[in-house]
């Protein structure tokens, strides 16, 4: 099993969970996680142990949060089209798709593995410069993620009637 069906089964996404999710609300509110994750990390320097409440918290958002926002009125949408691309990016075994999406998701993902070596080592060693640079790189490679998924998304509709569906 694939790293994004493991987080897809964890998350508990179903067809009324991403159909929720595909609200902009959603993922743009998702967006943000990372860097407010970064503070909540930071603030153990003058929370001490309290830190893991807001950590916590964070955490117990990233599931909520695609089901926290009502389905969109409407798909035709930047955000909207990511998230549904990320869907049938993570469907691809069972409906393939063209192979310059696929490489490109997956030298998009090794990017944002890369960047998550400093990120996470300047929040052990609370090295401003290095967890910035490492988040910069994750959310940067994550949003090109996005935009790619956008036009996967796009290619994809015109040739299956399933992801057509989810326009509206």
């Amino acid at each position: 099993m694939s790293y994004g069906k493991f987080t897809e089964r964890m998350m508990g996404m179903d067809d009324r969970t991403w159909l929720r999710h595909a609200n902009p609300w959603s993922g743009w509110t998702r967006v943000i996680i990372a860097p407010i994750l970064t503070l909540a990390i930071w603030s153990r320097v003058w929370m001490g142990w309290w830190c893991l409440l807001p950590i916590a918290l964070i955490i117990i958002w990233v599931w909520i949060n695609p089901r926290a926002f009502p389905p969109p009125s409407s798909t035709d949408n930047w955000m909207s089209k990511g998230v549904m691309g990320e869907r049938v990016w993570l469907n691809r075994k069972a409906v393939p798709i063209p192979e310059r999406h696929a490489r490109m998701a997956d030298i998009l993902s090794m990017i944002a593995f890369v960047g998550v070596i400093p990120y996470i080592w300047g929040l052990v060693l609370l090295d401003p410069w290095m967890t910035v640079a490492g988040l910069v790189v994750v959310m940067g490679a994550k949003l090109w993620f996005l935009d790619r998924m956008v036009w996967l998304f796009d290619d994809m509709v015109t040739h299956n009637d399933d992801y057509k569906s989810w326009l509206t």
